[in-house]
């Protein structure tokens, strides 16, 4: 509950609050990750720090102490962390607080042209593939596309070494720079996630989707994957369902030493502006479905024990 008469601290505090809420919300503002740090008034040190961010810049904070509580998109990187897995040289004491619901796939796209139908047909063949992936480099699509191929057999840089070339393009899978390129024949392929945008388009531009093998879909489940199928019920161009690993879920973590009244205030916070907060256009965001592992919301962590008491308190975690 808010003061009913707040001080000049919390107005001044709240005007920043605002503003940046409001800021980032605008059209084109570029600007749009954030951090915030809170601490008592007359203190040097922050005693609380909240990171929205979708990389796994985050999970290196969160285990520095740096940040408090972060998000990442999607789960997969949040659970190897916690496995001591992937990029991981050994296990971080990760803790769940909720999982935004958003169900997607990560997806190999390769232009008819070059006649690829497997990760195997690539290695084997060492064909010099022209990539397109995420200029964002901080961003997980490039942890997954080195992890699975790194499982596959091969690297980025192998494909370089092949003749192939690896480019950095800014903007999503369907824009100018990324489709719009394979449509001028500058590369053979794209790499990425958000498939409900692009794999329609790419299917009607005559590209394939390269299916992960059991073997390395195996292998990619046991350091934090968890698989996935680009389905023909849903892209009927498809020839057949396509085996890939997912990219579902924005989980909001913190560290397992981050206090109990830390993590509570915050789950008492995200409760109560829940209605505050969009999500996919669907009106507030669904706490009941935040809390407990599921498609949408991947949670192969565990919950901070402040976390899950808290649910169980509000009736969302049965």
């Amino acid at each position: 509950m808010e003061p009913k008469h707040p001080s000049p601290l919390i107005i001044r505090s709240r005007l920043v609050l605002e503003v940046a809420s409001e800021v980032i919300g605008m059209n084109q503002w570029p600007y749009r990750q954030a951090r915030v740090n809170l601490r008592d008034q007359a203190g040097l040190e922050w005693k609380m720090s909240l990171f929205g961010s979708d990389t796994v810049e985050a999970i290196e904070e969160v285990a520095r102490g740096d940040v408090h509580l972060a998000t990442i998109n999607p789960s997969s990187p949040l659970t190897m962390a916690y496995r001591g897995r992937g990029p991981f040289r050994e296990a971080i004491p990760v803790r769940a607080i909720a999982v935004i619901p958003t169900q997607d796939q990560f997806a190999f796209a390769v232009s008819e042209k070059t006649g690829l139908k497997s990760f195997t047909d690539l290695l084997e063949r060492r064909y010099p593939l022209r990539v397109s992936l995420r200029g964002q480099k901080r961003h997980s699509v490039h942890l997954v596309v080195k992890e699975v191929l790194a499982q596959v057999g091969f690297t980025l840089d192998d494909l370089v070494s092949w003749g192939g070339q690896v480019r950095y393009d800014e903007g999503m899978p369907d824009g100018p720079n990324r489709f719009g390129a394979v449509q001028r024949g500058e590369v053979d392929a794209i790499f990425d996630e958000a498939v409900k945008r692009w794999t329609n388009q790419a299917l009607d531009a005559g590209m394939r989707f390269l299916p992960l093998e059991e073997e390395h879909a195996r292998r990619l489940e046991e350091i934090g994957f968890r698989r996935a199928i680009l389905s023909k019920d849903i892209y009927p161009k498809l020839p057949a369902d396509v085996s890939t690993v997912d990219f579902s879920g924005w989980p909001i973590f913190t560290h397992a030493d981050v206090s109990d009244d830390i993590v509570r205030s915050f789950c008492v916070a995200l409760d109560n502006r829940k209605d505050r907060i969009p999500w996919q256009g669907e009106g507030p965001l669904p706490l009941e479905r935040m809390c407990e592992d599921n498609p949408e919301g991947p949670l192969d962590v565990p919950l901070h024990p402040a976390a899950e008491i808290f649910w169980r308190e509000r009736g969302y975690l049965k």
